[in-house]
């Protein structure tokens, strides 16, 4: 099997946003529309199955055969289900705390700050870990803060990553008006 191409990162983190970037600049990706967006992302998920492919590599039952030289959106948690395939990741690194103003407003129900804080950091450094210990996986970290207020670094370091790859359509999808959940 060729290399599986992913963007991944904890939820929240831009994953969505970077699956945008790469269809606008020239990449192909793969995802459907079972998860419509909404008011939190309101130019849809980019994903598959409504981001519940994790139980499908959880029984390995996902055929990543249909997908092959596209970019599908797999959450940091589904990283370890993938230790076995060469993987080209694209993992998003956003403020922690940011993700959490965001996940407390989608929130429907009681939200435990400090809970769901050590269990992202504990997400976060165990799926870097992976990540690095992996040779069978290429990696890049896209910086979600910079990519929005500084665009160019972070599209530079995208375009060494992805064949094609054209930086001036890229930076057109992106909208400092959909970064709202923003710390200084």
């Amino acid at each position: 099997m060729k290399r599986i191409n992913i963007v991944s990162g904890l939820e929240r983190s831009g994953t969505s946003l970077l699956m945008q970037i790469l269809d606008a600049g020239g990449a192909s990706i793969a995802y459907d529309t079972s998860r419509v967006p909404d008011k939190n992302n309101p130019k849809g998920y980019y994903e598959l199955e409504g981001g519940k492919i994790i139980n499908k590599l959880m029984d390995k039952s996902f055929d990543f055969s249909k997908y092959e030289n596209k970019f599908i959106k797999i959450t940091a948690y589904g990283l370890k289900y993938l230790d076995d395939y060469k993987c080209n990741i694209i993992f998003s690194e956003r403020s922690i705390e940011e993700i959490l103003d965001s996940m407390e407003k989608m929130s429907k129900k009681d939200f435990d700050r400090e809970e769901s804080r050590d269990l992202l950091w504990r997400l976060l450094n165990n799926s870097k870990l992976r990540m690095y210990r992996n040779s069978n996986w290429n990696k890049i970290f896209i910086n979600y803060n910079k990519l929005i207020n500084n665009p160019d670094d972070e599209l530079k370091k995208i375009k060494k990553f992805v064949s094609n790859f054209n930086i001036d359509k890229a930076k057109k999808v992106i909208d400092k008006n959909l970064y709202r959940n923003r710390r200084e």
